[in-house]
Order: structure tokens, then sequence, then C-alpha cells
């Protein structure tokens, strides 16, 4: 829910805060915003300007010369914009005025022509695109309708505006009203609150003259209002309007439409306004769809439904689903001169089957999913009405077609002092707490300690004792609740071994450049068998399904985290961070039995693209490769104090020649590689690199036992050696060997260098290894050092069908 403050401050005062200290405020009473954004910056010297003329400029094709009217004197100015013309009313920065981006407005000469000042764009007056209407994006802004010549344009146009973005929980759907919201934050700063008042002047004809509902199904709906509005005149809405839309984030299409979605977002009711002449006769059927009808709806797609769908007819072929949405043969048009305007109460868990069978997700079939408030339905229609009355030059009937079963009795909750100061362990006294049930707007009736609260219907979240406990304690406030240690514990707290493996893991891989991400544990069919680790591949997963999915995109419970990591890398690559090294250590849900408990198991994976370094003064750079992803598992596995093996693989979404599968002692832990080039495409990143890790299997094998190595005392010596191999023979295998024949005396093996070319046999290769020798106890001798090392060398030239290269 995104909420302007200028709208808000309309129902309650919120002059004496800003946006942040308001958000606070509001973020500690229980509801987190989000974020504050800024649709722009007001400015100085910026007023509104009549163009009273506009001739071709002389010397340039593409630009007018416009004398414009800025209220005490009229301006010469050469404008650019293809849309300026003579009689419009358009924004205009004066000489002297600075635009965002410190672009001073100065008298100029054009291509030998004077211009003082700048009719401007409102992209060019700094608000930001997410706040600019489709029309409003293409060349200079219009007003659409007659403003004062010389008005600064700060507030004609929203620009010292403020958007809380809200994150609400579930049961906070009261707060996705502009009128919810004022309660709420009237309650959190303790300030009256003045709501709309819904005055209507109807012309002696009767609705019921017009049109007759029927309900067939009253459980789904117990509430149906048909209201009717004559010779109404479509166009855009007002200024004000538009810019209210836009700060919570709906688009203006006309002032019909935005009138009941502005009635949406301020009494959190939806309506829908159908064009009467379209409907084709004179009756309202509110009933359950046929098995395999369908509909065309508002986004001109043709829908199926099923017989447990509830449909807006007109007795004859549906016009809407309930709730959800519009169809596209009743759709207001330019040339609507009568409205149908539908205010009714839909059965959440209807509109909730027909938006997820279909696919629509709207604003409206959201609140009616929640909850709307009952007595909310009829006071929302009126304002409606009356905003037609206004803004579109409407005539209300008189009276309306209600069908009305609506339960609309309140709560009652009793609370306890006593209970309350125990559970939260404060000492609120019973004047404070009704205060507290002021603020919030409760009714309430009071015998000693005991009260008994009358929840008001715009507060379904509230039924029980907890409940009202919550909402005590967040107005007295979180942070005034006293705080307490733990009292009679046997023993201190501590992490467990596995908690502290984990935390030594994540320590260590943000020491190497890698950053933590945490991602959904849910994802969709598309990604649910991408990117699993080899040892899943063999057995048949089932993936675990959500039985109430909030989407499509979170409906199965993970197999892997890769697929998210790379998402979040998408994410970034998006926003121009093209350099990014990831983990996450999280819980993949293998579900083993059809409708059984998912097994749930602890993996650590890790993504990188881009540059793993680079060094501008240097004039060099490191782009990640293979080896680098092996690079970081070798340094991990030798922190861990593992010996880790690779083994050549091909997995489905990797490289077919840059995989391999890890092992411990021959048993699989994981893989690593690169993403396949055509999947990394589909995610839309560049070529990637990932680790997948069983990180139980890793825990489970580490030493519990702190060790070390004594730093050695005495010289090593080193040996070199190069054989020529078959090309298919890995160098693990002989670097195996060669540890395993050299034990105890060669402490390192490493692959130095690989050839391939001239002067070696067709299918031949020649790896170079060098042995490391030493003895922490004594300084060896050549002599025993030579016949472990000619003793390695003939082995295994035996063993592989090797020589050694000269």
């Amino acid at each position: 829910m995104q909420v302007s403050i200028n709208w808000l401050n309309k129902y309650v005062d919120t002059s004496s805060y800003t946006a942040e200290e308001l958000a606070e405020k509001i973020t500690k009473s229980g509801i987190e915003v989000e974020g504050v954004h800024y649709v722009g910056q007001p400015l100085e010297n910026v007023v509104v300007g009549y163009v009273k003329s506009k001739e071709q400029h002389p010397n340039a094709d593409k630009l007018s010369v416009c004398q414009v009217d800025v209220g005490n004197e009229s301006l010469q100015i050469v404008c650019g914009a293809a849309n300026v013309a003579e009689g419009q009313y358009v924004p205009v920065a004066l000489p002297g005025s600075v635009l965002p981006g410190d672009f001073k407005i100065k008298k100029a000469v054009l291509r030998d022509v004077e211009s003082n000042g700048m009719i401007c764009s409102l992209d060019e007056l700094g608000i930001e695109e997410q706040f600019i209407s489709e029309q409003a994006k293409e060349g200079i802004f219009v007003f659409e309708e007659e403003v004062t010549v010389g008005e600064p344009v700060n507030e004609l146009l929203n620009m010292d505006d403020a958007v809380l973005e809200f994150d609400l929980t579930p049961n906070r759907s009261d707060c996705l009203s502009m009128i919810g919201v004022a309660y709420e934050v009237a309650a959190v700063l303790d300030k009256e609150i003045h709501l709309p008042e819904e005055k209507l002047t109807p012309i002696d004809k009767s609705a019921e003259d017009y049109i007759n509902v029927v309900v067939e199904d009253q459980k789904l709906a117990p509430y149906y209002g048909a209201y009717m509005v004559k010779n109404v005149t479509v166009k855009a809405s007002p200024l004000w309007m538009q810019n209210e839309l836009l700060a919570s984030g709906i688009r203006p299409i006309n002032n019909i439409v935005d009138i009941t979605n502005y009635v949406l977002l301020e009494y959190g009711q939806p309506l829908h306004a159908f064009d009467y002449d379209r409907l084709g006769t004179k009756e309202i059927v509110v009933r359950a769809a046929r098995e395999g009808e369908t509909i065309k709806t508002l986004d001109d797609k043709l829908r199926n439904l099923k017989a447990e769908h509830l449909l807006i007819t007109n007795g004859q072929e549906p016009i809407a689903i309930a709730g959800v949405m519009g169809g596209a043969n009743t759709e207001v048009h330019e040339g609507t001169k009568t409205v149908l305007l539908e205010a009714a109460y839909f059965d959440s868990l209807s509109v909730r089957k027909a938006s997820q069978y279909t696919g629509l997700r709207s604003d409206a079939s959201n609140r009616f999913e929640k909850g709307v408030d009952p007595n909310r339905v009829h006071l929302a229609a009126l304002r409606a009405l009356q905003l037609l009355e206004e803004h579109a030059d409407g005539q209300v009937l008189t009276g309306s077609v209600i069908v009305d079963n609506l339960d609309r009795s309140e709560k009652n909750v009793e609370i306890n002092v006593s209970e309350i100061n125990r559970r939260l362990g404060t000492d609120i006294s019973a004047k404070e707490i009704e205060d507290i049930l002021r603020k919030l707007g409760f009714d309430f009736q009071s015998s000693g300690e005991d009260y008994e609260v009358s929840i008001p219907t715009r507060r379904g979240d509230i039924s029980i004792f907890e409940d009202m406990l919550e909402e005590v304690a967040r107005i007295y406030g979180y942070d005034h609740l006293p705080y307490t240690l733990p009292v009679n514990s046997s023993r201190p707290g501590g992490l467990s071994f596995s908690q502290a493996a984990v935390r030594n893991i994540k320590s260590f891989l943000q020491g190497i450049g890698l950053s933590e991400t945490i991602t959904y544990s849910l994802t969709d069919q598309k990604l649910i068998d991408k990117l699993l680790s080899p040892e899943y591949h063999e057995k048949d997963l089932k993936a675990v399904k959500l039985s109430m999915p909030l989407s499509e995109e979170h409906e199965l419970m993970r197999l892997s985290l890769l697929p998210h990591i790379l998402k979040s890398v998408a994410y970034n690559k998006a926003r121009r961070e093209a350099d990014v090294a990831l983990y996450e250590i999280g819980s993949i849900y293998l579900g083993q039995n059809e409708g059984g408990q998912p097994e749930e198991k602890k993996r650590l994976s890790c993504a990188i693209t881009g540059n793993w370094l680079e060094h501008e003064w240097q004039q060099e750079k490191k782009k990640v490769d293979f080896f680098v992803m092996k690079g970081i598992t070798d340094a991990l596995f030798s922190y861990l104090d593992l010996q880790v093996d690779y083994v050549q693989t091909k997995l489905p979404e990797m490289h077919p020649g840059r995989c391999a599968r890890l092992e411990i002692k021959g048993a699989t832990i994981g893989f690593i590689g690169q993403v396949h080039p055509s999947f990394a495409k589909s995610l839309e990143i560049d070529e990637s690199y990932v680790l997948d890790l069983n990180l139980e299997k890793i825990i489970a094998i580490l030493d519990k036992e702190p060790n070390y190595e004594q730093i050695p005392r005495y010289p090593s010596i080193t040996r070199d050696v190069a054989f020529v191999v078959d090309e298919e023979l890995p160098a693990s295998h002989i670097k195996k060997e060669i540890v395993k024949l050299g034990s105890p005396l060669v402490k390192s093996v490493k692959v130095f260098d690989l050839y391939e070319g001239d002067g070696l046999e067709a299918g031949k290769k020649s790896l170079a290894f060098r042995l490391i020798y030493q003895d922490p106890s004594r300084t060896l001798k050549d002599k025993e050092v030579e016949k472990s090392f000619k003793a390695i060398i003939d082995s295994i030239n035996e063993k592989f069908g090797t020589y050694v290269r000269e």
C-alpha cells in the first residue's frame, strides 16, 4: 500500500512531522514502512504560464517561438517540444530558477532569437517517473483544466508530496484504505480524524425505474447495491485526483474509472461502473457461473469459468466476474452517458478462487479476499456518487436498488488490566488503557479492571483477548515495554557445534569477498527442477506444493537454492551491478511421500559473475572463471580441514565441459561449475559460476576437537616431474597416487603445468607435478628423497602407462 502524505493530511494532520519521522512512528506501532519516496522537490520561480501565441522559429525547423503570459509579464520563450500549442496552460521556469541537476535557467539566444525562460516537462521538473502518467511522459506538460496564471506549480503538480510504502501483513487489511490508514495514524499521533462527508443532490427520478437486482446465492453476495447516474461526461479526472492516484500507484484513465479507483483507495471498498446503455436489459442477476461459461474481461481476454465462480450478469450473459474484473461488453467509454454503479460485498473465498483460477489479481480482488468493512459499502457508493456529480456532471437518481443481508454486528472482546500487565510485564494503569482505547476509536464498558470493548467492523483482525493485548502493547509503545533477563537458568546459553560451524563458514565466505543473500524458500514450476545437486538426480523427487499459495511464483517449496540466487544476480545486473559474488545458507525441502511432510536439508550455495578483482591503477583485472570458483571451494575445504575430490560430470543447466561433482571419501556432497550459457541467457545473466554443497554432510564429518600442526623447524625439499599421459586421464588420479605412495614424507603435491601440442604424440598430454618433502622432526637427506621420488615415478609409470617427459 502506497500512502500519499498530502492525501493523508485531508483526514489527519501530520504537518508537524517529516515523512521520515512519521514513517518511524508508524513502524514502531507495528506496521512496517518499507520506504519513503518523494514525488519531487518544491522549486522556486516555476509558475503556470499561458501560451498566448506560437510561431515557427525562423532559423530552426524543430523550434517554436512562444509568447507566454506568466502573470505579471509576458515572456518570449523558444520551445522545442512538438506538443506545445497556443491556448495551453503550461509550467514555466522563469529566468533565475534552478531545476534539478543544478540546471540554471537564464536568458539566452537560441538561433538568433531571444528566449526568456523554459516551458517544462514533468521530468525536467524532477518528478519521479513512477508519478508521471503515460500521456504526460512525452513533451511538455499541459494542464488539462484552467488554472491561475502565475501560480506556483508545486502544489498543483503535487511536488511537495512524499509517499510511504507500507508492508502490510495479511491481517491488517484495514490499512488497505486511506481512511483505515488515517485511523491508524490518528491513534499513533493522538490526533483527531476528519472523515469525508457524502453529500448528494439527487434528481427527481427513481433508480428502481431503471434497474432490478436479483441475488441467487446471498451467502456469496450478502450485499449488492445498484446506483444510477445519468448524463455523465467522460473526460480526464481533475489534476488533484490524478496526482493522488499516481502517488498510490494507480494509472489515471478517465474521470469515471478514476473515481471508482479513488474511492477504492479512500474507503477500501471496491466499486465498478457499468455503461448502462450497453447493459441491454434492466436487470442485474448475481449467480454462480455455469461450468465452461466464458466472459471477455476488460483486458480483452476470454476467460473460462467454473461453477464455483460468482458472476454478475444482465440476466442473459456475464458482465463481470464478481469482485475480480468487469467485462469488456459493459465497459465505460468516451460515449458513455448513463452509469450503473455497483457497490457489493462478496464472499472472500469465492473471490479468491476466481482470481486464482483466472490468474487475475486486481486491487479489488485483493481487498475482497482480505475482507472489507461491511459498514463502508453503502458509504463508499455515496462518496463515488458525490464525486460523479462534481467531476463528471452526473445526475444521481433518487434511491438505489439494494439486496441487503449483510451482518454489521460488532464483536465484543473482554480485557482485564491486571492480565494485560501480567502478559506484557508492565504497570499500565486503567486510565492509560482507556486512553489507548480512545486513540484507537474503540467504544467500551468498564467495571473495575474489567473492560468489554466493542470492536469496529473496520478492524476485522480483532476477535480475541490476545488481539486486544497486541493493540494495547503497540499503541503504548513496544520500546516502552520493560525488558528482563532469564532467571534460574541452569546453564548459560551457547552455540551448538552446528551453529558455530555455520557461523564460521559465513565469516570465511564474507572474508574472501562473498555477500550473503536470503532468498524465498518458495518457487514456481519453471524453476523447481533446475540446478539440482547430483545426489538428487537419481531420486524420484516430489516437490512439496502449498495448498493455498499466494501466487503461482511461490507455490512450491524449493529443491535448490541456486535458481533464486541467480535471480538475485539478474536483479543486480539489471541495476548495473556487473560484479556479483553471493552465497546463501538455507534449507531445501525434499517431498518424499505424496502429502507427507518434506525432508528439510541445509545447503550452502554460491554464485559469482563479472570480475573477481579489478585494479584500475595497475590496469589489471581478473574475470571470474571455473578456477576462481574452484579456488574458493579449495580455500573453504582447507579452512574446514577436509579433503575434497573433483569428478568431472554433466548436469542439466550446467556447461558440459565445465562442471564437476564434489566428493568426500567417495560420497557426493555437491557440485561446481559454469551455468549453461542458454540457461544463463534465459535468466538474463552473463557468464556465471556456481557452487552447491550439502552442508549437513559436511558438518557431520567435521572434527569436533580443535587441532593444529606444529610449524616445521626443518627445511623442505622440492622435486618436479612431468608425466606424459593419455588425454582422458584426470590429473587428480595421478595426484592421489603420489600422495598415497609418498606418505608420510610428501607433504604437498600440486599440478603446475599442462602441455599439449608439438613434441607430443596424438592423444597425449604432459602434466607437471611439484612434490614437497618435509619431516617435522629432522632434516631429510637427498638419498632418501631420491629413493622415494624414483619409487613414485616407477609406480606411476607402471600403473597408468605413463613416462617421464625429458
